[in-house]
């Protein structure tokens, strides 16, 4: 009786573990197959790093398999998809190199073409092998800059930035088109390892262009004025362009700024500001700061236009 009893205890432990395994098997076995798969065989999105190339619409690819005859160039058409012999149709776009060899590997074996397929992929071809480097930059184009570089490679290629170029640029990454990555631009010790990000073929860089404050009239240098940090005040400004001449009329200083119903003038009391009498005011990107020359009359009274279009005569200073 104790050695049935013994028997019938190892079978049903046996049995459990023997079950247990199936159901682990054919657990994990579906997990992998629902990662990979969508209904219909079609790939499932996977997420990619920004800097890691996938698979796009008009690329061209060589497809083929260790050991066998299976060898195609084959072209990626605007739907992702990309014709084989065995297998048809198969979807690999918005896929990376490695997870379309894998893909496609498995569809292989799934239809019984082979037991265990070595799938080699070789982009041959990107539809885009440039990248463009777009705003505050001297040449803006498109620039062949195949395989990994950097967004200093980038903008270096063309040109490097204009004397209008913010801190930051915007790179909008061919494999994540509707998540653009804004970087801040510096160039100097250790911030700018982290500002030289990777940057792709069919990558899109826009270098932003920085807010300007333009001083115009009685002052000692007339100019417009790099805003540092998307600020600047009315005192920074008049430091800027060297402090104003002993004729200027401090008290019938303005301010022309752009709003929504168009060019406004606002007076500035530039005499009290200087003295500390006044808080000091606060410019935005396009200000025009104008202080007129009390030797003429008429200075004041300096019609908007001429005061704009002197502005936009001036050199731009850059203040770093």
């Amino acid at each position: 009786m104790s050695l049935n009893r013994v028997v019938i205890t190892s079978f049903i432990r046996i049995t459990a573990a023997v079950l247990l395994g199936v159901l682990v098997h054919f657990g994990v076995a579906a997990a992998q197959t629902n990662a990979i798969q969508q209904p219909g065989g079609s790939p499932a999105p996977a997420q990619h790093s920004p800097s890691e190339m996938v698979i796009g619409g008009g690329d061209l690819l060589q497809v083929s398999v260790y050991g066998s005859d299976f060898d195609r160039q084959v072209r990626v058409s605007d739907t992702g998809e990309i014709s084989l012999p065995l297998l048809g149709t198969v979807k690999v776009g918005g896929l990376s190199i490695g997870e379309a060899e894998q893909f496609v590997g498995r569809e292989l074996a799934r239809k019984g073409y082979f037991t265990d397929p070595q799938v080699s992929i070789f982009e041959r071809e990107y539809a885009t092998q440039g990248i463009s480097v777009l705003g505050e930059v001297q040449k803006p184009g498109i620039y062949p800059l195949p395989g990994a570089r950097t967004l200093f490679d980038a903008i270096s290629a063309a040109g490097g930035t204009t004397e209008k170029a913010g801190n930051q640029a915007t790179i909008t990454h061919r494999s994540h088109p509707q998540q653009p990555e804004v970087v801040p631009l510096a160039y100097n010790g250790g911030s700018s390892v982290s500002s030289n990000v990777k940057v792709t073929p069919g990558d899109t860089v826009l270098v932003s262009r920085a807010g300007i404050v333009y001083v115009v009239g009685d002052v000692r240098k007339p100019a417009g004025i790099i805003m540092q940090n998307s600020r600047m005040t009315a005192l920074q400004a008049i430091a800027m362009a060297e402090g104003t001449n002993p004729t200027a009329a401090l008290n019938h200083s303005k301010l022309i700024r752009k709003t929504p119903e168009g060019q406004k003038e606002i007076p500035v009391p530039l005499k009290k500001i200087l003295a500390s009498k006044a808080p000091d005011w606060d410019l935005q990107p396009d200000d025009i700061l104008f202080v007129p020359n009390s030797a003429a009359k008429s200075a004041g009274r300096r019609s908007l236009e001429a005061i704009v279009q002197t502005a936009t005569g001036l050199a731009i200073y850059h203040p770093f």
